[in-house]
C-alpha cells in the first residue's frame, strides 16, 4: 500500500440523522483508514448535528455546519475547498461503504497510476434489494471530454461510488450554480472530470451499500414527476454548466473533430459497439469539414474492423 496518496471522504448530508451513524461507521471502520473524513451538514433541522458533535471527537472527523440550506452542490463546494486529500471520495449520508472499500480502490489507484476518476458498482438495500453492475469485468474507459461535450454523455455512477484524483476536481470545483443542482449534483462530478480530461475507470467489484428510502429523490424521481418540464430544464442547466466548465479551464472546440473523436475513441482498450455508435453520430452531426466527415467514418468503420478481427471489440 503506497502511504504517500493522503484520502478525503466527503460525507454531504440534510436531514438524514437517522443514517447518518451508519454512514461514518462505515467511512470510520474502513481496513485503511482514510486521512480525514469531512461531514458537512447543509443547515439540516433534524438532529443531525447531534449526531455529528460525537464522531467530531475522533481526530480525522472534522464537520462543516451550514447555516443556510444551499443543496448538494454548495456541500461538494464547501467539502471540496476543506479537504487536503490527494484523492476525494464522495459519500451520501444515507449510503453505506463496504469495509475494503477504500484498500481496494487505492490498491486499482496504485495499479493503474494514469487513472483519474473511478467508480464502482453498488448493491441497492432497504426497499429494493439488488447489485447493480455496468459490466462484470473492470474497465479502463479511457477519455470522454468529446463525447461528453457533444453528447452529453453520463459516464460515472451514484455520488458514493466516485472518487477522484484532487488535481481533476480543482479544475471544475467550486461550481456557482448551486440552485440549479440542489439534487443530482453528482451531475457535476461525473461531467466535470469528464469535460477537463479524467482518465475514467469502472471497478466491477460492488463496494459500496446504495440505501433506497422513501426520501431517497434519485430513486424515486418524485420530484422528477412533478415537474414534466425537468428534462427541458435540466438541459440548460448542463449548457451553463459545461460553459462555466470550459471557460474555467480556458478550453477551445478542436479544429478537427473527425480526427479528434476517432483518437478518444482509441483510448479506451476494449471498445465496445455503443462506444462506435456514440462516436459516430458525434462525427456526422457535428463534424463541419465535409472532406473530413466522410474520412472520418470511413477511419472509424476501419477500426472497428481491426478491434473486430482482433477479438477486442467488446459484443457485450
Amino acid at each position: 500500500m503506497d502511504n504517500k496518496i493522503k484520502t478525503s471522504c466527503l460525507i454531504n448530508n440534510y436531514n438524514y440523522a437517522e443514517f447518518l451513524s451508519e454512514a461514518l461507521d462505515s467511512a470510520l471502520n474502513q481496513t485503511v483508514k482514510f486521512d480525514e473524513i469531512i461531514v458537512v451538514d447543509d443547515a439540516s433541522t433534524d438532529n443531525s448535528a447531534e449526531v455529528i458533535a460525537k464522531f467530531t471527537q475522533v481526530a480525522n472527523v472534522k464537520s462543516i455546519l451550514k447555516e443556510k440550506n444551499q443543496g448538494q452542490l454548495s456541500s461538494f463546494n464547501e467539502g471540496f475547498l476543506a479537504a487536503t486529500g490527494d484523492i476525494i471520495f464522495f459519500l451520501d449520508a444515507d449510503d453505506i461503504y463496504e469495509p475494503q472499500y477504500l484498500e481496494t480502490t487505492l490498491n486499482f489507484y496504485n495499479r493503474r497510476r494514469e487513472c483519474d476518476f473511478v467508480f464502482c458498482a453498488y448493491k441497492k438495500f432497504g426497499a429494493v434489494e439488488e447489485t447493480f453492475q455496468s459490466d462484470a469485468v473492470d474497465l479502463d474507459l479511457g477519455y470522454s471530454v468529446i463525447r461528453t461535450l457533444y453528447s452529453g454523455e453520463w459516464i460515472g455512477s451514484i455520488t458514493s461510488t466516485l472518487s477522484i484524483r484532487r488535481e481533476i476536481v480543482s479544475k471544475f470545483l467550486p461550481i456557482p450554480y448551486m440552485e440549479d443542482w440542489r439534487v443530482r449534483a453528482d451531475d457535476c462530478l461525473v461531467w466535470g472530470a469528464s469535460l477537463v480530461g479524467a482518465k475514467k475507470f469502472y471497478m466491477s467489484k460492488p463496494l459500496v451499500k446504495y440505501r433506497i428510502h422513501q426520501s431517497n429523490q434519485y430513486h424515486n424521481k418524485k420530484f422528477l414527476d412533478a415537474n414534466n418540464n425537468y428534462e427541458y430544464k435540466r438541459f440548460w442547466k448542463r449548457n451553463s454548466l459545461f460553459n462555466y466548465i470550459l471557460q474555467k479551464n480556458n478550453f477551445t472546440l478542436p479544429l478537427l473533430l473527425a480526427f479528434t473523436s476517432l483518437n478518444e475513441l482509441k483510448t479506451i482498450p476494449c471498445p465496445k459497439v455503443e462506444d462506435f455508435i456514440s462516436y459516430w453520430k458525434i462525427i456526422f452531426l457535428f463534424e463541419r469539414n465535409f472532406f473530413w466527415k466522410i474520412k472520418g467514418m470511413v477511419l472509424l468503420f476501419s477500426y472497428f474492423l481491426k478491434n473486430l478481427i482482433t477479438g477486442k471489440l467488446k459484443i457485450m
